[in-house]
């Protein structure tokens, strides 16, 4: 079995972060830090003018975080700091100063989708379902929210988390804004997402940092409001209904 990785590639000015867990790309705490702190080197990195988010293998792009965490939580603060793990991710990427790129091969699930609509530009394959699983479990994405209603409208939001167990299509997910197009194989993609970024690699990096400012304006409170999340979520996850509910995983 493959062991769990972050990685950064610089190629022609584009920093490719690729991110890989043998569980479906269900992350764990230590592999979130380890992207949160990619995405901040890259960040500095004078050398990367746009950054391409991408995972490995090729049918999740990302399962949301490790169960087998979630169900190790047994009081508040570590069920807070379990959930700051996407929330931290989210926040680099809101606070980084170059572009990000998403490239989204396969399905998305809770903490995935978070990272898909914290990206500036996402381009997925016609497999990229995506689904909103918390509430089936007794928690909630809260931690996710303000990224995805951000990108995809309240609406949209609040139709995929009620419906829980339902995977929207990738189709679904470019009409509601989250991607900007999909395409039929990772090939495809694949290109599109190599001509995009050596497009933007030629642009001006000032105004390609300006963008990035005005894309992200009225969210410097996100700090404290994905901290409160997560505290949210911590709790919650403490409550006999979840607990109950996550044996069912075990």
């Amino acid at each position: 079995m493959m062991q769990p990785y972050v990685t950064l590639t610089v190629e022609g000015q584009i920093g490719v972060i690729e991110f890989f867990h043998p569980e479906h790309n269900a992350m764990p705490s230590d592999n979130l830090k380890k992207l949160q702190n990619t995405i901040v080197k890259a960040g500095n990195n004078d050398a990367v003018k746009v950054i391409v988010l991408k995972s490995g293998g090729d049918r999740t792009f990302c399962a949301g975080a490790s169960f087998k965490e979630l169900i190790a939580i047994d009081d508040a603060k570590s069920g807070k700091q379990f959930f700051l793990g996407f929330a931290n991710v989210i926040n680099a990427m809101r606070k980084c100063p170059k572009l990000i790129i998403g490239r989204v091969q396969g399905k998305a699930v809770g903490g995935g989708v978070g990272l898909a609509a914290a990206t500036d530009y996402c381009l997925a394959t016609q497999y990229a379902a995506i689904k909103l699983s918390e509430l089936s479990i007794g928690i909630g994405p809260f931690v996710i929210e303000p990224a995805v209603s951000r990108k995809m409208g309240q609406t949209a939001m609040s139709q995929m988390t009620i419906n829980a167990e339902q995977f929207y299509t990738a189709e679904f997910a470019k009409e509601k804004g989250l991607y900007a197009d999909v395409f039929d194989s990772v090939e495809t993609l694949d290109e599109a997402v190599k001509t995009l970024a050596e497009k933007l690699v030629g642009y001006n990096p000032e105004a390609l940092k300006a963008m990035k400012d005005v894309f992200w304006k009225d969210t410097s409170h996100w700090d404290n409001l994905l901290e409160e999340r997560a505290k949210m979520s911590g709790t919650l996850v403490l409550s006999a209904f979840t607990k109950e509910t996550l044996k069912r995983f075990k």
